[in-house]
């Protein structure tokens, strides 16, 4: 088998949904897997995925047990030859496996290949690639020196600025949202480390690629959407976590200094300043709703409610749900509205 896709699960069953079913189109043409594990999730994650997907391999764990372990689970019932780490709220587009497979297999020396990954309104996530976060980097990242300077190298290295968004080339990180990579390489370098903060876990595997003497590669050519946390508070508590993961980072691969907390504990006082004298509103117009469902009168009930125009999609334009990556480069602000 060439590929199988690891996806892990925690209570997210409608993006869970169109996640496979945009995989399963990806790979109709490609000898491959789809392997969802499932931390033990409240919601019907696990009878949805039996009802609507019987022949995909379903892994019910009896307890949440975290991303990395989580995965290493997947992986280790992984029948391919390559694997990839998939999060449950993206959807893939029709061409991602059989161009990033083409890429990987021809390309020297590689370890993980990432791809632009586009937020639900067709916006570039800058996380699709990165830079080693050393103190200083991530110094910059915390005040948010890369916004202020975006064309300054030095200053952009979090988010790897060497390479625009629409260039292919080599990187130090990956995001775990979706990564790339032989199954032997992954095994041979340990899996994810169960020992990781949040927010470190991907660092920390890219970084082991690195030090096998490996090239980890951003591919611009296949875009993926990535429902993340838009609804994450950038707040102290925030700021907390992302100084234990690269504290983590550290204590793990090189030696903690004084310097190091030096520049973290500024760059979190100047984060919190900048928090509190910003007022933060999320504010969301969409340009069109669409509604998967086959009842005309439900629709009709929608439009009453949203007071808004709204697009039928029926089961067929479902089951080809990653087509719309090609319709966000036009529409600037869409709102999926799922009916089970």
């Amino acid at each position: 088998m060439q590929l199988s896709i690891i996806i892990l699960n925690y209570n997210v069953r409608y993006f869970l949904e169109l996640c496979v079913l945009s995989v399963q189109s990806a790979i109709q043409d490609i000898d491959a897997e789809i392997i969802v594990v499932d931390n033990n999730s409240s919601d019907d994650s696990c009878e949805m995925m039996k009802q609507r997907f019987p022949d995909v391999k379903l892994i019910e764990n009896k307890q949440n047990l975290g991303f990395p372990r989580g995965n290493n689970i997947g992986v280790a019932q992984a029948k391919g030859e390559y694997i990839c780490i998939l999060n449950p709220d993206t959807v893939i587009a029709e061409d991602t496996f059989e161009k990033l497979l083409s890429f990987i297999t021809s390309t020297e020396n590689v370890g993980i290949v990432g791809c632009k990954l586009i937020d639900g309104a067709g916006n570039f996530l800058p996380e699709s690639k990165r830079g080693v976060p050393t103190p200083f980097v991530a110094f910059t990242k915390i005040v948010g020196l890369y916004k202020l300077f975006p064309k300054s190298k030095k200053l952009g290295k979090y988010y790897a600025n060497h390479l625009s968004e629409n260039e292919t080339g080599k990187v130090d990180i990956l995001v775990g949202a979706f990564m790339l990579m032989k199954k032997e390489l992954y095994l041979e370098i340990g899996g994810f480390d169960e020992n990781c903060f949040m927010y470190s876990d991907d660092i920390d595997l890219s970084y082991l690629v690195l030090q096998k003497g490996k090239n980890n590669y951003y591919f611009h050519e296949t875009s993926v959407i990535h429902y993340k946390g838009e609804s994450t508070v950038r707040d102290e508590v925030y700021m907390k976590r992302f100084q234990q993961a690269m504290e983590f980072f550290y204590k793990k691969h090189f030696k903690v200094s004084l310097f190091f907390n030096f520049f973290m504990k500024i760059g979190a006082f100047f984060f919190t300043l900048f928090k509190k004298s910003q007022a933060v509103t999320i504010s969301r117009q969409p340009d069109q709703y669409l509604l998967f469902s086959e009842d005309e009168e439900l629709k009709k009930t929608v439009e009453n409610l949203l007071g808004n125009k709204v697009n039928l999609l029926d089961s067929t334009t479902k089951n080809t749900i990653n087509s719309l990556t090609i319709d966000l480069k036009k529409i600037q602000k869409l709102f999926l509205i799922i009916i089970h």
